[in-house]
């Protein structure tokens, strides 16, 4: 398993300290806090791991998440799950994540019996195959020296979820252009079958290009210093069975922004066209006035 994505399961498989008390650690990938997906992602594994039962097994279907203060990328996560209600066929959990003696975020998951009923869903939109794509060439090393470090670092890292985008964009020069895009994502290696490894991972990654797409008609990138952006909330709703560590289409739009804040929305289809998850978020979009 190369380093990046060995680093990603580590970061996902908390340290328990109690029952209902787990711990987490932080990576740096180049954004000025800690990465949103990350602290989601966390999470989830902390409301999974007091949902382990082989006679009653119940899968997360839901989460919704307010993010309260920025991470501290140097120090430790400290996650409080609330084993708030366990019904005949529903379960909820709360869980509230610590730094420095002060809630950083707070995320409430609903889980669910496998259950049947009624089945329908939208259609996958019609885009080229991940493979048909070619995949978005790194920046010229003369360009990305006159960046910030944390922009230099994020740009120049190798993750480990591979992006595919479909109608890709210069994000240092962004032209101004409608707020929907479709991007192809996936694990860049295979990993273990256990679903709620792959809830997690589908979690941290369901953060990546969601908000950015809000800034599209008015050709702002998060990459331009003078744009200050970050999460204000998630929701993510689990549909049908999926594997992270296989080709996903990311189908997000922003129907609105409006008072420094912007919304966007995704659905995220497999291969076979199955709509796999939905997601929606909410974030702070400012642009400010240049340092003179």
């Amino acid at each position: 398993m190369t380093a990046p994505v060995s680093e990603l399961i580590e970061l996902l498989s908390l340290e328990r300290l109690e029952d209902n008390l787990f711990r987490g650690q932080s990576r740096d990938i180049g954004t000025k806090y800690v990465f949103g997906g990350q602290v989601l992602g966390q999470a989830l594994s902390a409301a999974q791991a007091t949902m382990a039962s082989a006679d009653d097994p119940r899968n997360a279907h839901s989460l919704h998440a307010y993010f309260l203060r920025a991470g501290d990328i140097d120090a430790p996560i400290v996650y409080l799950v609330d084993r708030t209600r366990d019904g005949g066929s529903f379960s909820v959990r709360r869980v509230t994540a610590v730094q420095h003696g002060q809630p950083i975020f707070f995320l409430a998951a609903s889980f669910q019996k496998e259950e049947r009923g009624g089945e329908h869903q939208l259609s996958m939109p019609e885009v080229p195959k991940p493979e048909d794509i070619v995949p978005t060439p790194d920046l010229p090393q003369d360009q990305l020296s006159k960046l910030p470090s944390k922009v230099q670092r994020w740009l120049s890292r190798r993750g480990p979820f591979e992006f595919r985008h479909v109608y890709p964009r210069d994000e240092l020069n962004p032209p101004k252009r409608p707020p929907y895009q479709h991007v192809w994502f996936r694990l860049s290696e295979r990993v273990g079958d256990a679903p709620e490894l792959h809830r997690a991972l589908l979690a941290y990654a369901s953060d990546f290009h969601l908000l950015g797409t809000a800034t599209f008609p008015h050709g702002i990138s998060y990459y331009q210093p003078n744009v200050l952006m970050a999460s204000l909330d998630h929701a993510l709703w689990f549909h049908r069975p999926f594997r992270a560590d296989e080709w996903l289409l990311y189908s997000i739009d922003s129907p609105s922004a409006q008072d420094g804040r912007g919304l966007a929305r995704g659905q995220i289809f497999d291969r076979d066209g199955k709509l796999v998850a939905s997601t929606a978020q909410e974030g702070l979009i400012r642009v400010v006035e240049a340092k003179g």
